[in-house]
Order: C-alpha cells, then sequence, then structure tokens
C-alpha cells in the first residue's frame, strides 16, 4: 500500500470530474520509455519462536528499517515515526501486520528487476541474523490468528481497520495475515491501455494458480490453494473484483474514473495526518461537500490517493498493477514479472493472448476466478480443458514475447530464463500449494514449524 509522506497544499484544486483522467493520461509513454515495477512482500519472524514482531520491541520492525538504513536508505516519518525508506531501489514499506514490502524502481529490463531483488533480499537477510530475524515467502501467514499480530503506526491503517468489518468478513484478514507479489507495467495510449487491461484481467487467475501458496491457516490445511485470494472475494465488493465493465465496448479513462468515484473514500490526507472519510464519497468531496472536510474541495493528490484505496484484480493509476499472485521464494518474486512483461510489452504477444482470451464470457471469467482459490491449476479454463494445461499456452506466448525483446545481460542471456519456475510449475500440473500440502502431511508429519526451515528467504 501507499505511503504518503507530506501534504500536498499547492497542488492543483479540482474543480471539475474532467480533471480525474490526467493521472491516468500523464501515464501515456513510448515504448522505450515503458519501465517494470515489482514489489514483493514478506513476512517478518522472529527465529528463536517464529512470533511476528512488533514495532517498538527491542530489535523488531522499527530496528529493522533503522538498520538497512545502512545500505543507503533513507527514513520516511509519519507521527514521528520511521513507517517507511526511500532510496534508489524504490521504498521498503510496512504492511498493517509489520510485512515488509520492497516496492521497486521503475526498471528497464527483467535483469535489472532480478538484481534489485537480489540487493534487498541481501540486505535484509543481513540485518535479520543481527536482530535475530527471519523472512517468509507465503501468500499467508500459515500459523498465526489475527490477535497474534501486531499493528503498525501508521494512520491509514487505523482507519482501514476500523471500516473493514463494516463492510466484509475477511478485510483484517487481508491486511494482517497476507502477502504478494505485484507487477507494475506502462501502456503506450488508452487503446494500449485497453488491451494490456484486459488480457491481464482476463488472465489474472492463471497468475494466482501458478503462484498459489496459502493452504495453512492457524497451523492446518484450509482447502485452498491460495487462500490469500479466497479472502479478497469477501473484503470489500465495493473495491474488488474482476470488473465486467473492462470488457464492455467504449471501456476508457473515463469509465474508470467512474467506478472510482462509485468507490467509497478510506481518507483525507491534511497536514501530516489521516483523516477518517471511510464510506464517504468523493462525489460529495468534489461538491465541496465531504461530511469529513465541509466546504473544502479535494486537491489532485487526494484523487491520487483515492485510486490507490481499490483493490480489483488489476488495477489502473497512471500504469497497470497485477495483483493476483500470492507471496513466494525468491526465484518467483522474479518470474512474475516475466510473466507479464512477456504478455504485455511486445505487440505480438499481446495480440496472441488478447486471441487466447477475447472470446471469454464475464461469466466464464468470473467462474475461472472462482474456482482457482480452491482448485489451482485443476480448475476449469473456459473453452475447456484445465487452468494447467492452459499455463503451457501463455507461457509460450510469454516467452515469445521476451524474446522478442532482445534484453540480453553480460553473459547474452535474454529474459526468457525468468519464466523457467513457472515453466516447472506448469508441467507439475500442481500449483506450488499442492507441494506445500504434500510436504505438511508427509516428511514434515504434520509439523507446520517445518516451513520455516523451508520456506525462508
Amino acid at each position: 500500500m501507499s505511503t504518503r509522506t507530506a501534504s500536498d497544499s499547492n497542488d492543483p484544486i479540482v474543480e471539475s470530474r474532467d480533471q480525474l483522467a490526467a493521472p491516468m493520461i500523464k501515464g501515456e509513454k513510448p515504448k522505450d520509455r515503458w519501465r517494470i515495477g515489482t514489489e514483493h512482500e514478506k513476512f517478518v519472524y522472529r527465529t528463536a519462536d517464529h512470533r511476528a514482531p512488533s514495532y517498538d520491541e527491542p530489535d523488531g520492525i522499527h530496528d529493522l528499517l533503522m538498520a538497512l538504513t545502512r545500505f543507503g536508505w533513507e527514513p520516511v516519518i509519519e507521527g514521528g515515526k520511521v513507517i517507511a525508506l526511500s532510496g534508489s531501489d524504490g521504498a521498503v514499506s510496512l504492511e498493517p501486520a509489520g510485512q515488509l514490502e520492497l516496492s521497486g524502481a521503475p526498471l528497464e529490463n527483467l535483469h535489472q528487476t532480478c538484481a534489485e531483488t537480489g540487493r534487498h533480499l541481501k540486505q535484509v537477510k543481513e540485518v535479520g541474523a543481527e536482530l535475530g530475524l527471519g523472512f517468509l515467502g507465503l501468500g499467508m501467514w500459515p500459523d498465526k490468528t489475527r490477535a497474534e499480530l501486531p499493528i503498525m503506526p501508521k494512520g491509514r491503517y487505523k482507519i482501514m481497520l476500523d471500516h473493514m468489518p463494516r463492510v466484509g468478513t475477511m478485510g483484517l484478514d487481508m491486511m494482517l495475515r497476507t502477502c504478494t507479489i505485484q507487477t507494475n507495467l506502462d501502456y503506450a495510449s488508452e487503446a494500449d491501455m485497453v488491451q494490456k487491461f484486459r488480457v491481464s484481467l482476463a488472465l489474472q487467475p492463471l497468475a494466482t494458480a501458478l503462484f498459489a501458496a496459502s493452504p495453512f491457516t492457524e497451523g492446518k490445511p484450509n482447502g485452498f490453494m491460495s487462500y490469500r485470494s479466497h479472502i479478497w472475494t469477501d473484503t470489500d465488493p465495493a473495491r474488488t473484483g474482476m470488473l465486467p465493465f473492462v470488457f464492455e465496448d467504449g471501456f476508457g479513462y473515463e469509465r474508470y474514473v467512474d467506478y472510482m468515484l462509485d468507490v467509497p473514500m478510506y481518507f483525507v490526507f491534511r497536514d501530516g495526518k489521516y483523516i477518517d472519510a471511510a464510506g464517504q464519497s468523493f462525489r460529495d468531496f468534489l461538491k465541496g461537500e465531504l461530511p469529513a472536510l465541509p466546504g473544502e474541495k479535494p486537491r489532485l493528490s487526494d484523487w491520487n490517493d483515492h485510486l490507490s484505496t481499490a483493490f480489483p484484480e488489476v488495477r489502473l493509476k497512471s500504469f497497470l498493477e497485477m495483483r493476483g499472485a500470492d507471496g513466494g521464494p525468491w526465484n518467483r518474486i522474479c518470474a512474475l514479472p516475466a510473466l507479464w512483461v512477456g504478455l504485455l510489452y511486445d505487440q505480438g504477444a499481446l495480440d496472441a493472448a488478447w486471441d487466447l482470451v477475447k472470446n471469454w464470457s464475464i461469466e466464464e471469467q468470473q467462474a475461472l476466478r472462482d474456482a482457482v482459490p480452491s482448485e489451482g491449476l485443476d480448475a476449469p479454463a473456459p473453452g475447456g480443458g484445465t487452468v494447467g494445461q492452459l499455463a503451457h499456452r501463455v507461457l509460450d506466448i510469454a516467452a515469445a514475447g521476451l524474446a522478442a525483446r532482445r534484453e540480453v545481460n553480460s553473459m547474452g542471456d535474454n529474459e526468457v530464463g525468468f519464466l523457467e519456475p513457472l515453466r516447472r510449475i506448469a508441467k507439475s500440473g500442481k500449483s506450488p500449494a499442492h507441494d506445500l500440502l504434500d510436504r505438511y502431511e508427509g516428511p514434515w508429519g504434520g509439523d507446520l514449524s517445518k516451513i520455516y526451515d523451508e520456506l525462508s528467504f
């Protein structure tokens, strides 16, 4: 989730809804300026007892952030607390229960992305060894109850934690107990955005199946391959889901603006503080009638904040965000951007992917989204066969797209190799959660503490 550091008092006031498409239009870039942004979250735990550390305790989350400053990271302060770090590799930030996230810098190719990931993980492992902290790559805490988890001192999280139980039964689980890998990609024009949005939204359940790694809740199997994905189905229906309108004729920036105006607000940021506006309407804000700030109209930064508070499977801001994957091990962090860059950044691959999904009905897409959390790669795919069988075709398209980019490293290797972890998963026919369950029922003997030995970075 994004981190605000200052009020934008000089930011333009939004006088009409005509200004609201501006961030999306501003995101348009020629192909030679397209970049790759990768975000990945991981669980932080005490190596001595697997407990989740609090912010203020000795050698806890605050000390972890401060120790990382030795690598050139600069502290970001909110309410007198360090709640994030900024640097040349992007930003290090905290999710609500202390999950540690790297929001990577916009990079030109996947070789740079994987090098950035490597630098970050090397840094946190070095600091973690000194503080007695480990880092776990999964989609959901395998053994923690909500009550066992700390809360980080970020103003927006207090507002969200209070609001979530009003609109769904699993919003607190989403905030406190899950981790994801995410890819942020660019577009050249409104038409290019539309095609990329449609392809990535239709295929988001495939990514969920390939990365599914959250089969445990509170120490036991939960009956799902991706319980993290299931959690999103009852988090907040006003701001989540598959967005059928993306596939309607005439979809573009203005239609997404309409959608976002219908998404209830969470907050307004003023003078370094978050003001609770949960459930209030941005449409009222445009009229100067927001109960939280009566008589005041929004600034463009308020709209940008609001764009970050919707959580559909794919999200549009000044770039597109692919949001379907569970957290996982090191090699899958690099594999997620490889999948989406291969599909979306070469026109031939993008057209081939669109040909694959363009005849899927909205009902078929929703059925796929509904089936994948529990069935993973075994879920039925539109048009016949399974998602696992579909994965081979999609990965072939992505590989062709990466090869066409001709981005090579110093050894002469192109970007196709970053898909190899997904190739192995597709070849096995089993989502990663299957392997975790096999280990739990086999060599682990039902002892889920073994997961910390085998799934930590």
